[in-house]
């Protein structure tokens, strides 16, 4: 039996739910009063000490414990659902404003509940993670002096490196071809436990840890070249599995910093070196020292590279070989390679501006937030491992 269109109508409509205009209105100017009162009060350190610390801190260490929950990366779940909508949506809303008649009037209606939606998530993000790049930092809580490194003092705390280094290279798990193996799931249920020592001496990494998540999509992080991503609407830290297993562990370590509440880079930097090396655990140890080195050579070879020359050609076969296999790895990802030439070249320079475009959108974002030196504030953190394991060589 056949159906009247009217019947078909009626039998597709939904019911309505009107909101008052007022409360349509509080919904949409919420997001900006959140958003706004950031950009307003984001120069008074005081404030965004106290929001970092009463309000950041705890919402965070609850989404955590909710996202640890699942085996699996919320953050990437929701990140990939959020793309896939939002390409749905552009294409549906492309379609229907050409279809019909009142287009702009259609347009405005479709756009606005999702700009009050991402204006919403933007100002949480803002106040969760964002404030803290306004707050003291972690190295002026725990009292680092900071201004520049005295060559003496950073050759002292390079050759230390290499000697542990060398040292415990032999010692972590390793092939017959004497390459790095690493038990990935061991690695991540021991790192909740990696900051014990380290927090007894500075207190503000006093806090619970939990598991870090393995990301599906770490090609893709490769490719842009992170090797793991702290998420504040989560609480999580994410890990790309695919980078070169002698440095896993302390990236994991770095992660779990920025779960504790160190914000700026170089500073989870500094945190996450100093957890592994602290820890007594030999795989993390090594990655520690292994990681400092990375970051105190090239410094070294600046200022004097006899002195570099010294140290390096001074390092074991090991530790060369799991440098050798981090450039490696990582210069690999800069091409494609297909087997087809021109094809080849394409992915290659996409890649490579993909990879650009992130860095560049990443370090706007940092410079943006009171980070001034952005990206390469990575570097800042020698003068932070030279003032710390100095005092320790003195002392």
């Amino acid at each position: 039996m056949n159906k009247t269109a009217t019947e078909s109508n009626k039998k597709r409509k939904l019911p309505v739910i009107k909101l008052p205009r007022g409360v349509i209105i509080a919904i949409c100017a919420l997001p900006v009063v959140i958003t706004g009162s950031f950009y307003a009060l984001r120069h008074v350190s005081s404030i965004m000490g106290w929001a970092a610390a009463h309000v950041s801190a705890p919402i965070r260490r609850f989404l955590g414990m909710l996202s640890s929950i699942y085996p699996f990366s919320v953050t990437e779940i929701l990140i990939t659902v959020a793309i896939v909508w939002l390409i749905y949506f552009i294409i549906k809303t492309i379609m229907v404003t050409v279809r019909r008649r009142g287009k702009l009037k259609i347009l405005s209606r479709r756009l606005l509940p999702v700009l009050v939606a991402a204006l919403y998530v933007w100002g949480l993000f803002c106040w969760l993670w964002n404030s803290g790049y306004h707050a003291p930092g972690f190295a002026e809580k725990n009292g680092f002096m900071g201004g520049g490194v005295a060559f003496g003092d950073l050759m002292s705390v390079t050759a230390m490196f290499a000697k542990k280094a060398n040292e415990l290279a032999p010692l972590v798990p390793r092939g017959e071809d004497r390459r790095y193996v690493l038990d990935r799931r061991e690695v991540f249920e021991e790192s909740t436990d990696i900051y014990r020592s380290l927090a007894a001496e500075f207190h503000s990494l006093n806090g619970k840890l939990y598991k870090p998540k393995s990301m599906l999509f770490s090609g893709l992080m490769s490719r842009m070249g992170y090797s793991g991503v702290y998420f504040a609407l989560t609480g999580e830290a994410n890990i790309n599995t695919r980078i070169p297993a002698p440095f896993i562990p302390v990236t994991v370590a770095h992660e779990h910093s920025h779960q504790l509440g160190v914000f700026a880079e170089d500073e989870a930097n500094f945190a996450g070196i100093a957890a592994c090396i602290s820890s007594g655990n030999i795989v993390f140890m090594y990655s520690g020292y292994l990681q400092g080195l990375m970051y105190l050579l090239p410094a070294l070879y600046n200022e004097d590279h006899e002195a570099w020359l010294e140290i390096t050609s001074g390092l074991f076969y090991e530790v060369k070989l799991d440098w050798r296999e981090n450039y490696d790895y990582w210069e690999s990802q800069k091409k494609v390679e297909t087997g087809v030439g021109f094809l080849d070249n394409i992915l290659t320079s996409i890649t490579v501006n993909m990879s650009e475009a992130v860095d560049n959108v990443y370090d706007s974002f940092l410079k943006s937030q009171n980070q001034e030196l952005g990206i390469k504030s990575y570097g800042a953190c020698v003068d932070m491992l030279v003032e710390y394991y100095n005092n320790g060589l003195m002392n």
